[in-house]
């Protein structure tokens, strides 16, 4: 139940009129009271990707999030296909109730096998509800249509049949909320939960907005918020005093120490508008004496040192501001050549911009090019001042550069938090205990205003040490459920032409996982993957599909998860050897080979067999996976058995016949030199040219050997001797993988894992050991370029059920 609450406070640090309809979608029956919804569009990606969030764990440790975690209990039982809305509210009575809605499905509440849960029909005026328990936790459920509806509350599931109200403000924010994020959440004022996001105590959610909807994507150390919020045309919610205005380019950031706790701003570019909104807010007069201090005034910033604040103004026009202060013009004191002067009026920000600013002490300042920086202390202005001039402000630091990508220039409101402010702020909604934060640099949310509403952006991100050149980092460690079964590798993501990661559990769930480590789907098999997964085009559009076998199975997957008809194709008798995909003339007419212990199948994209491949039966059982070689204008199908090796056409008839036999070993087939390559039992190497010539070689390799080429690199791994184009070198004794060879950026690659003491070797062309390998690694590797950066990444497994991404700077 971790993910529940956990995302309930994933807003914290960021942060109507009704008709009578038939109720069809799923925001139709949300509860009246209802202050803060969580809708999810995919439950098991959200739960994997709260469990791999660096962030989101430090939360679950609070007290608040562990009783809330026991309280959701009964939830784990769901199972949904489409989306789920998670809705809350209190009752007459202060406590919280919780309301689940999603589409029913026969699959979706599963209960065999559930130990301490007992479950009873009410049935009454025509309504059947469900009341279950499960570990003393009791919750009830119904289904209204197609609709299925559960709460901890009973009055609750029994207003759901007589409300026939439809807030029509509610669904219109919830039509902004996308399906393509983790999850989205719709939050309104005076919710049990979120009390405010802002340092400053006089602002708090209440009276900021009326709805915030946003969309957040979870990745390990980042979460990502986009969204909107949307309050009535009224003078009682802040986030209106913007109203009429136009954003400007906040630069409180570039006055502010590194060392700082953080900084707000917000911008205008029409004081008088600005004012005018605000004091119908606060409902008194503005300070008409104070108003030319302000008149060229495009933003205002407050920048937070311990219990120490700095106000900040950013001068569209130096001189008038300077003369506007004329008169507060007594030097007190002169630091590193700039003068600072005492201010008779320490109270005027307050006064004027309440309840945005609530410093009251500002009774000194100074001039830094077009900023005017008012402060209680003299050492605040000396910081400011000696960090302005080194330039060592928080725009220079790497780790506000990397939040700055998320954020917009311009913004009508924003706030920017060091670890200990967004602990402060977590505190005031109620999650104390939380671990430390100290590699959360910087976090932010900003708010800008369009017409009658705001965009909103937030982000709190992990901080990275800056990579040393030919360092490897671990980028990624990703968290599965359960134990994973097979090797990671990488597919192209079709869209962004990135790479993604597809892996598979020991439940026999396939994952597909973005390169920031989202789980974006999973889908349970039959069986286990037999080799690795194939891309395909099968409808010849650009789009990508996934191919592959399992024992009883032929499945081709959409970027989805989805099947794509007519698959999976079933097979009674077991395939042995994973399905190899040819696409002869590079035309996308895709053919499928299945293998059945001695038996091939060729089969089409519409999972037909191909009548015109003729070959049915090999003498024994094939060990190793077919493969399709191009030499010159001719194709050549090739694989063995124990004794003999076949090479066909592509109708299935023998093309090349070798002039000898031979026993061979269970390693693949190569294409070497333009020769038919592979070995015998004996660790012998054996080539056959297109005339079926035979050479052998003796390369003094143990039966227990490992081979793998490209056409024009041979590397062999016997026992601990790895050789690479005649090179070898001597690896510690242990339990290898076997080598695997990339070919990126012209550069030729080697890497072997040593099983038994879980450390993974990357080697170049000349057989030497790459800088800072060998890492920890517990399986053979995948390597490639999976981003838009020049470095390439690699994936392995690490623990039992964790995925490791390093990155070769």
């Amino acid at each position: 139940m971790r993910f529940f609450y956990t995302t309930l406070f994933l807003f914290i640090v960021f942060s109507c009129s009704n008709t009578s309809t038939k109720k069809s979608k799923l925001i139709d029956f949300v509860p009246e009271k209802t202050s803060l919804i969580i809708k999810t569009s995919n439950l098991e990606s959200l739960k994997n990707s709260l469990h791999n969030s660096d962030f989101l764990q430090k939360l679950s440790k609070t007290t608040s999030y562990e009783n809330l975690e026991k309280k959701l209990e009964g939830l784990s039982l769901l199972k949904p296909k489409n989306d789920l809305l998670i809705c809350f509210s209190e009752d007459n009575n202060d406590s919280l109730q919780y309301t689940i809605i999603t589409k029913h499905h026969n699959l979706l509440f599963k209960i065999d096998s559930l130990k301490n849960y007992t479950e009873e029909s009410l049935i009454y005026k025509n309504k059947t509800i469900t009341k279950s328990t499960l570990n003393n936790n009791t919750f009830y459920s119904t289904l209204i249509d197609s609709t299925f509806f559960a709460s901890s509350s009973k009055t609750i599931i029994d207003d759901v049949f007589n409300n026939k109200n439809i807030d029509s403000d509610l669904e219109k924010i919830y039509t902004t909320t996308s399906n393509d994020k983790t999850t989205s959440i719709i939050i309104k004022p005076n919710n049990p939960f979120i009390k405010s996001f802002f340092i400053n105590d006089s602002l708090n959610i209440n009276s900021f907005t009326n709805y915030i909807a946003v969309d957040i994507d979870i990745n390990q150390d980042d979460i990502l918020i986009n969204g909107i919020t949307k309050a009535s045309d009224s003078t009682e919610t802040l986030i209106n005093i913007f109203k009429g205005t136009i954003p400007q380019e906040n630069l409180t950031q570039n006055i502010t120490p590194s060392n700082s706790d953080g900084f707000m701003s917000f911008t205008f570019d029409d004081y008088k508008t600005f004012k005018t909104n605000l004091s119908k807010f606060t409902q008194k007069d503005s300070i008409t004496n104070t108003m030319s201090l302000f008149d060229n005034i495009i933003e205002v910033g407050v920048i937070y040192e311990d219990k120490n604040k700095a106000v900040i103004l950013n001068s569209l026009d130096v001189i008038a501001t300077k003369d506007a202060l004329l008169s507060e013009q007594n030097n007190i004191d002169t630091y590193r050549q700039i003068d600072i002067y005492s201010f008779s009026k320490p109270d005027v920000f307050a006064n004027s911009f309440s309840p945005l600013i609530s410093f009251k002490n500002a009774n000194k300042y100074c001039v830094l090019d077009h900023f005017f920086v008012f402060a209680e202390s003299t050492e605040i202005l000396q910081n400011i001042i000696a960090n302005y001039q080194n330039k060592t402000t928080l725009n220079e630091r790497s780790y506000f550069k990397d939040i700055k990508q998320q954020l917009t220039d311009a913004s009508s409101l924003i706030t920017v938090v060091n670890p200990s402010n967004l602990k402060d702020v977590l505190e005031k909604n109620g999650l104390n205990a939380i671990g430390k934060l100290d590699k959360y640099n910087a976090s932010a949310i900003q708010f800008i205003y369009d017409t009658n509403f705001a965009h909103v952006n937030g982000i709190i991100k992990k901080s990275k040490i800056k990579a040393i050149l030919n360092s490897v980092s671990e980028e990624l460690n990703i968290k599965l459920e359960h134990e994973i079964l097979n090797t990671p590798q990488f597919v192209t993501n079709h869209i962004t032409k990135q790479k993604e990661i597809v892996v598979q559990d020991i439940t026999n769930n396939l994952y597909l996982i973005s390169n920031t480590g989202k789980i974006l789907w999973k889908k349970q098999l039959q069986g286990p993957v037999l080799g690795t997964i194939n891309q395909i085009d099968i409808y010849k559009n650009g789009r990508l599909q996934l191919a592959f076998a399992t024992p009883n199975r032929v499945y081709v997957l959409d970027r989805n998860g989805n099947d794509v008809s007519p698959f999976p194709a079933k097979f009674n008798d077991n395939i042995t050897q994973p399905l190899s995909v040819f696409d002869y003339d590079k035309n996308k007419n895709y053919r499928l080979l299945v293998t059945q212990g001695k038996y091939t199948l060729m089969y089409d994209v519409n999972a037909k067999l191909v009548k015109g491949f003729t070959f049915k039966s090999a003498n024994n059982t094939i060990i190793c996976q077919p493969k399709h070689f191009r030499i010159g204008s001719k194709d050549f199908i090739s694989f063995k058995t124990q004794n003999k090796l076949y090479i066909l056409n592509r109708t299935g008839k023998a093309r090349v016949t070798p002039k000898t036999s031979n026993t061979y070993s269970k390693e693949p087939i190569f294409l070497y030199q333009n020769k038919f390559t592979t070995t015998t039992d004996k660790g012998d190497l054996i080539t056959i040219d297109t005339k079926g010539n035979t050479a052998i070689q003796n390369l003094n390799l143990s039966e227990n050997h490992s081979i793998e080429t490209t056409s024009k690199t041979l590397v062999t791994l016997s026992e601990n001797k790895l050789t690479i184009k005649n090179k070898s070198v001597e690896l510690d004794y242990g339990n290898y993988s076997k080598p695997r060879i990339f070919y990126l950026n012209d550069k030729i690659y080697v890497t072997v894992t040593d099983l038994q003491t879980q450390k993974t070797y990357l080697y170049d062309s000349q057989a030497k050991l790459l800088s800072n390998f060998p890492v920890y690694g517990n399986s053979i590797i995948d390597m490639d370029n999976v981003d838009k950066d020049k470095n390439l990444e690699f994936i392995t497994k690490g623990d039992a059920n964790s995925i490791l991404l390093y990155q070769i700077n």
